[in-house]
């Protein structure tokens, strides 16, 4: 038999739930070929600088009596964030001095607009005497500040060798998408990422502020857009109080005060803020607010449910004057040159509909659905135009012509990118196979729910934003790269650090550092001093890309489990298995361990004798665990017609919640390679959740087997997910108190050898579906 082990953490900051197999490690040695490896001479620097020089002479040591000198306002501006980044990266607390130390007697900050470092570029230069930092512009010398910061706390004594550096970046746009319409971030944690986003040298913050599940965005001409467009009701246990048992909303929006704060937070840091205000479509939370703005007559309101919602704004030139109105706040608050006005996911089906849209349409000369919506996004261009902004919106406004001013994020891919860049428009390259961070890290058990297929950091730092195929006298219409962190899945800010960190760190080595200096292994040799760096700073970045885990095959009749581990960055992996901490003296792993049952392992990555992960991982593996696979070591069905998910639980109402992985198209759990011999019983743990998806154009791929009595069955099947199946056992009507059942299946006798097992519940999925948690072959 060939299972997995749940694995459980030694630390409290570890998620303790799972997602799906990886496969039996057959390599000998655990270190991936793209493990860590430095650079020769390589400082630990991110993102790499575009030209670093080593040079003869002694090193300058950093201490708490080191001055920082700085001439005028903005360079002493610049010195003060220095010595505060510095401190909360690990160093000491430096003294910001009014002056010149020409190069000597400590730090030296020097704003220079003779200097031909570019709008975001400087200059570092170190000796035995001091350390000059020099810029034609401020954000320049901030830069050079973060850099000298990271130098600084890179070593155990901060010393920092002799050395030149000139550094610019190589886009202009360092982006990252933070959505807080799904899920709200209170002003404080908007702070702490940009605090982090300013250390990595990011200098665009995309604020997603408006979608079906909220409006979080003040508008003074329009209050019931945040007093009712701003609350909805949680799905199932979470919407409701515990206690009472009344509707508990879930609420939240920033006023125009704080978003004020916000932008001078952003901008102190050299960040811009660019708003969205998505339109025609993710429009519910709006219509529900003002229902004149929709297409139909059905009162809508907010609800808590994922996917592409129908609602659209309607046509009516009352609307168009409403989308302006709510503009002129915008712009009026939001200094930045461009807003991003959406564009995608807009399903014209209320439109198609619509006898009056159809109307409309012919008013303005729309031949189509997608041509009106053009008509939509030009309107409110020349808008923008007129009030000295630029419109930004997602790659799906191409369709149907776009005014060239409009810039493009290509989120589909990169071909909406190329189209665009080659047609003349200005890009920004965000496209979901590589730059969604609420795609899973890694296939650990214990990340936390979202979409589990995996953008991987190496698949994040391989990202190239410049098209191949884009002439070059086109390249330099693509303005940079965005890191897009959507947060359907993500109701907690330690989640949301999870997601980001380290790939964010991925993000902003691509969208400063020279292609050519670009280097994955060096990265990863550089990575763990950022991590250092980030723990300092209070960001809880993701255990599981620096974590181990085990795939194991077990011998029933020998009494032995093999157990193979990895890592999914290629550190090293060093264990033990006989109770003690695993330290970098431990015995590395090498090659699969057979030992006898029942085993206690406990392992950890290390580099250059550093543990990476907060704490080792643990495996307790028994001739009775290996009985039970959990639903993320079950496979799904095969077959076309998958979409699989990592659902939360919807209760309890507060704390922690289990979490299944589903394939919401055609829920079915597979037990591949099963050996049944001796097995008399199938027992299965199973929950109920609610069915909280918008499926739009995609309804028709949710399939379910019909249920055959009043409440159901769960099918047991060999082999596939269809056909008869060899057992069932009818379904209550719900759950008991704490949320599951357990089944028991008695398995045919003549049933041996090794099979497939499929588990399968009958029934409609809608408004409620079971989903298997665990399931466990018991012995006769």
């Amino acid at each position: 038999m060939h299972t997995r082990t749940r694995r459980t953490s030694l630390s409290l900051l570890s998620f303790a739930l799972a997602l799906s197999l990886a496969p039996l490690a057959h390599a000998t040695d655990a270190q991936a070929p793209d493990g860590p490896r430095a650079r020769p001479g390589a400082l630990p620097l991110i993102p790499a600088p575009a030209h670093v020089e080593r040079l003869e002479g002694a090193p300058f040591k950093v201490a708490a009596s080191t001055p920082v000198w700085a001439r005028g306002e903005a360079a002493t501006r610049v010195a003060g964030q220095f010595s505060t980044l510095l401190r909360s990266s690990g160093g000491p607390t430096l003294q910001v001095r009014n002056g010149n130390g020409n190069g000597k007697n400590g730090v030296n900050f020097v704003l220079d607009t003779a200097l031909k470092t570019g709008a975001e570029g400087y200059q570092l230069r170190s000796n035995g005497d001091g350390v000059t930092v020099a810029a034609a512009t401020e954000a320049g010398l901030f830069y050079g500040a973060a850099t000298l910061s990271q130098l600084f706390t890179s070593t155990a004594d901060g010393s920092l060798p002799a050395l030149r550096i000139d550094d610019a970046p190589r886009f202009s746009w360092r982006g990252l998408m933070l959505d807080s319409a799904r899920h709200f971030q209170s002003l404080d944690e908007i702070k702490r990422v940009l605090d982090a986003m300013a250390e990595q040298k990011l200098n665009t913050f995309h604020w997603h502020l408006t979608d079906d599940q909220g409006w979080r965005m003040e508008i003074k001409r329009y209050p019931k857009l945040t007093a009712v467009g701003s609350c909805r009701i949680p799905a199932g246990d979470g919407g409701r109080d515990p206690a009472t048992g009344a509707e508990r909303p879930y609420c939240g929006f920033y006023t125009q005060d704080q978003i004020r704060e916000v932008i001078a937070y952003a901008a102190a840091r050299h960040i811009q803020v660019i708003p969205e205000i998505d339109v025609p479509g993710h429009a519910t939370a709006a219509i529900a607010a003002y229902p004149e703005l929709g297409t139909l007559d059905t009162p809508l309101k907010p609800l808590s449910e994922w996917g592409v919602f129908p609602n659209l704004f309607n046509t009516e030139e009352t609307t168009f004057t409403f989308l302006e109105n709510v503009l002129e706040e915008v712009i009026a608050l939001f200094p930045a040159k461009y807003v991003h006005v959406g564009g995608d996911e807009a399903v014209k089906d209320q439109w198609e509909a619509s006898p009056r849209v159809q109307a409309r349409m012919r008013e303005v000369g729309a031949t189509n659905e997608m041509e009106m919506q053009s008509h939509l996004i030009k309107r409110l261009e020349k808008y923008l135009e007129q009030h000295d902004r630029r419109l930004i919106g997602w790659d799906e406004i191409l369709e149907g012509g776009l005014p060239p001013e409009a810039t493009v994020m290509s989120w589909r891919g990169t071909e909406g990118g190329l189209k665009a860049a080659s047609e003349g428009h200005d890009v920004v390259m965000s496209p979901v196979t590589d730059m969604y961070m609420d795609y899973l890290q890694t296939t650990s058990d214990n990340e936390p729910p979202g979409r589990p297929l995996v953008t991987s950091l190496a698949r994040v730092y391989g990202f190239e934003p410049v098209p191949d195929a884009l002439a070059k006298d086109k390249q330099q219409h693509i303005l940079g790269l965005q890191a897009n962190m959507f947060t359907e899945h993500t109701r907690t800010y330690a989640r949301l650090q999870h997601n980001l960190f380290p790939r964010l760190a991925a993000v902003a080595e691509t969208g400063w550092s020279p292609r050519e200096r670009r280097d994955y292994a060096d990265f990863l040799a550089r990575l763990p001093t950022q991590l250092q760096r980030w723990q300092a700073m209070g960001i809880a970045y993701a255990q599981t890309p620096f974590q181990v885990e085990q795939d194991s095959r077990d011998d029933r009749k020998a009494g032995t489990a093999t157990l193979a581990l990895s890592t999914p960055l290629g550190y090293e992996i060093h264990y033990s298995v006989d109770g003690s901490p695993v330290t970098a003296q431990s015995p590395r792993y090498t090659a699969p361990l057979t030992q006898p049952l029942p085993i206690t392992l406990q392992a950890a990555t290390f580099f250059n004798g550093k543990a990476l992960a907060n704490a080792a991982s643990r495996f307790d593996i028994t001739a009775t665990s290996l009985l039970t696979r959990n639903d993320q070591q079950l496979a799904m069905c095969p077959g076309e017609g998958k979409l699989l998910l990592r659902l939360e639980d919807d209760g309890p109402a507060d704390g922690e919640r289990a979490i299944f992985n589903v394939n919401i198209f055609n829920p079915c759990w597979l037990w591949q390679q099963a050996n049944v011999d001796g097995i008399a019983r199938l027992r299965v743990r199973a929950g109920q959740i609610p069915y909280y998806f918008q499926l739009a154009h995609d309804e028709p791929a949710r399939t379910f087997s019909p249920a055959r009595s009043a409440h159901g069955e769960m099918d047991v099947l060999n082999g596939t997910c269809d056909g008869k199946p060899l057992v069932s056992v009818p379904l209550p009507a719900a759950p008991g108190a704490d949320g599951f059942i357990t089944l028991d299946a008695a398995l045919p006798r003549s049933l041996k050898g090794t099979q497939d097992l499929c588990v399968r519940f009958t029934g409609d999925t809608r408004p409620t579906m079971w989903v298997v948690d665990e399931v466990t072959l018991q012995p006769r």
